[in-house]
């Protein structure tokens, strides 16, 4: 078995031009503390709100979104998608626009993923598209549909227009041998998307895995959600995709339980999380031929326990059915000492114009103040690299 040392800095930033190296290093610095980044949020939202973008979009470009995002437009993507092959990271080509709520919206965005479906089956190191079906199916839709109420006339006409939309979208996946990462959402529309999920892998996971669903363990209810489906793919005899994640949406989670007078669907603890987390790695890898697991984590621990349960059950490094992924800019300590061991990883890439991606930028940057923890290890790995490089004396 190849040891894996995640501490190895050399490996984790070898892809990194001492340059680049620094631009990250004092990015990470910056966004350590919590006031600067909430300020800086604070005037970007002002200036956004009143069409005055352009400044933010100038400081954003050369800085967070070279960092976060792949590029302005798949072809701008390239130069950053075949970087990190060279390295043995694939990538997962992730349209970095926020969800909206018209037809013309949808069909847009619909055309995207398309277009990046496309684009993935000329180069080789794609393999994975992801895809928001909040961006394809109306919101208050999806709310019905996971309370159990019924569709009225019109209504049941869009969404069957939007599932038309999205089998379209599969169908030429599974024409090119893509898979489709199916993003998590908010858990009161989850059932809809669950449901649908299911309709998509009975009909096109029989011999490879197109369709993944996503499952956040931080909710109470995801890991039960997660044995039923593996026992409904082994009975009727059709591969499970699962991308296992933590969760991303905790503040709207309990805003919304406490506005509706429900019990608060997170997990209470941190601790019960990651055991919900690493019960999910047994349950996955313990039904690999049934089942393909991402595991999309940022944890250490969870990454060297999935390999430590992997080689038990003598699961090669390079199964199939085993992926892991992390955020462009983000853990490449994990990425890349993995991908040196032999795993297959990519690197989730957004991409688009900068104005439509800073939503998307906003959210990673409050993400990141948030988990104090993880920006203190990604600056410290930094400085430790750039100490090793002699780039800074401290």
């Amino acid at each position: 078995m190849i040891q894996i040392n995640l501490n190895d800095t050399e490996c984790a930033f070898q892809y990194k031009s001492n340059r680049i190296l620094a631009r990250d290093y004092w990015i990470f610095n910056l966004m350590h503390y919590n006031r600067l980044v909430n300020a800086g949020l604070r005037i970007s939202s002002i200036l956004i709100q009143n069409k005055l973008s352009l400044p933010v979009i100038l400081g954003v470009k050369p800085t967070v979104f070279s960092l976060f995002c792949g590029g302005t437009s798949l072809e701008k993507s390239i130069n950053k998608i075949e970087h990190l092959k060279n390295y043995g990271v694939g990538t997962i080509l992730d349209y970095g626009v926020e969800a909206k709520d018209r037809d013309e919206d949808f069909d847009k965005t619909a055309q995207a993923i398309i277009d990046a479906i496309l684009f993935a089956s000329s180069h080789p190191s794609i393999k994975i598209v992801s895809s928001k079906f909040t961006s394809l199916i109306p919101f208050p839709i999806l709310e019905k549909i996971h309370s159990g109420h019924e569709l009225n006339i019109e209504e049941s006409e869009r969404f069957d227009k939007c599932k038309k939309r999205i089998f379209k979208i599969t169908e030429l996946a599974f024409q090119n041998k893509i898979s489709l990462f199916v993003d998590a959402e908010e858990s009161w529309i989850q059932n809809g998307l669950d449901d649908l999920t299911l309709e998509l892998m009975r009909k096109y996971n029989k011999d490879f895995p197109i369709v993944y669903n996503t499952f956040q363990l931080y909710l109470k209810n995801r890991l039960g959600v997660l044995e039923d489906m593996i026992a409904i793919a082994e009975k009727e005899g059709f591969i499970l995709g699962a991308k296992l994640v933590r969760g991303a949406y905790m503040e709207k989670e309990e805003d919304y339980a406490r506005a509706k007078g429900i019990e608060n669907p997170i997990q209470i603890s941190k601790e019960n999380t990651d055991r919900d987390y690493d019960k999910a790695i047994c349950n996955v890898l313990n039904h690999i031929n049934n089942v393909a697991v991402c595991i999309a984590s940022h944890n250490e621990e969870s990454t060297m326990y999935s390999t430590k349960v992997a080689a038990e059950l003598q699961i090669e490094n390079n199964h199939p059915h085993l992926c892991f992924s992390q955020l462009l800019g983000m853990s490449d300590h994990i990425s890349f000492n993995m991908a040196k061991a032999g795993y297959r990883v990519y690197k989730y890439m957004p991409y688009g114009p900068v104005r439509e991606v800073l939503p998307y930028l906003i959210r990673r940057a409050q993400e990141n103040t948030s988990v104090s923890d993880q920006m203190g290890r990604e600056l410290q790995l930094h400085q430790i690299e750039m100490k090793r490089r002699k780039l800074l004396v401290l």
